[in-house]
């Protein structure tokens, strides 16, 4: 028996950038019953709160305290407190200033390069870099582009992996990621998902042994594939969907 459930977020609790749906929402409500759960993604916090947290059906405070949210792959670890009756940061790594300005800078160079900086397809007040503070995010259109506009932009991430290429040539000394449907995490070395999966066995006190993780970027590049090198168990999955259906049958051999 499994005792904690751990998720990616994009393409595997949602539709890349937006909410969780009614059903997800509930399958999560139902295994916080029964599971410490756990998503970690390259999103910042605020993301968790408005993808995850805030669709849950009436959590009560003892339910949200089996909520563990793992912040920008796990270097950020936010809990949440009963007695407070809100969220507190557990730790954080952030990047330094100057690490965050070579990162920025070797992006978009690479980017423009290959003529992939798109600019011009912005909305009002959106950022094709971010700084998540312990890493440097490039989503190619934005975060407040049309889901349908993601998907097509780079469905076999060939244009990603063209882009990670440069950067690797021009700033060798950090980590590249492919993530969701149009984005490329950077991070100082180790800082990827084994660093949070790491610190998640130990927060929670448990072993590899006791956590199910889900993902649907588990190939080889991909920012969940550091978690299956560390041996966890892992289902991948291609959508919400399947996730949905893996979860209702974990939750039918409980019940």
């Amino acid at each position: 028996m499994k005792k904690v459930l751990a998720f990616d977020i994009d393409q595997t609790l949602n539709v890349a950038k937006t909410p969780i749906n009614d059903e997800i929402a509930e399958l999560l409500t139902r295994c916080l019953d029964h599971f410490e759960v756990c998503p970690i993604s390259g999103q910042k916090f605020d993301q968790f709160l408005i993808q995850i947290v805030d669709r849950l059906p009436n959590p009560t405070p003892e339910e949200l305290s089996r909520l563990h949210l793992f912040v920008a792959q796990g270097t950020q670890y936010y809990r949440f407190n009963p007695e407070k009756n809100d969220w507190e940061q557990v730790y954080n790594y952030p990047l330094t200033d100057e690490q965050v300005k070579k990162i920025s800078e070797t992006i978009e160079t690479a980017a423009r390069e290959l003529n992939y900086w798109e600019e011009d397809k912005l909305k009002d007040g959106d950022e094709i870099i971010e700084n998540r503070l312990s890493q440097v995010t490039f989503s190619a259109l934005g975060q407040k582009a049309g889901t349908e506009e993601k998907y097509a932009w780079d469905p076999d991430m060939k244009k990603r992996e063209k882009i990670v290429a440069r950067c690797k040539e021009l700033a060798p000394e950090f980590e590249y990621e492919i993530g969701g449907t149009t984005s490329i995490n950077a991070i100082t070395p180790g800082m990827n998902k084994v660093f949070g999966m790491t610190h998640m066995l130990e927060e929670l006190n448990v072993k590899k042994e006791d956590i199910l993780y889900f993902g649907d970027m588990t190939k080889p590049g991909g920012n969940d594939y550091p978690v299956v090198q560390m041996g966890i168990d892992t289902i991948a999955v291609r959508s919400h969907e399947d996730t949905a259906f893996a979860l209702k049958g974990i939750l039918g051999v409980i019940n």
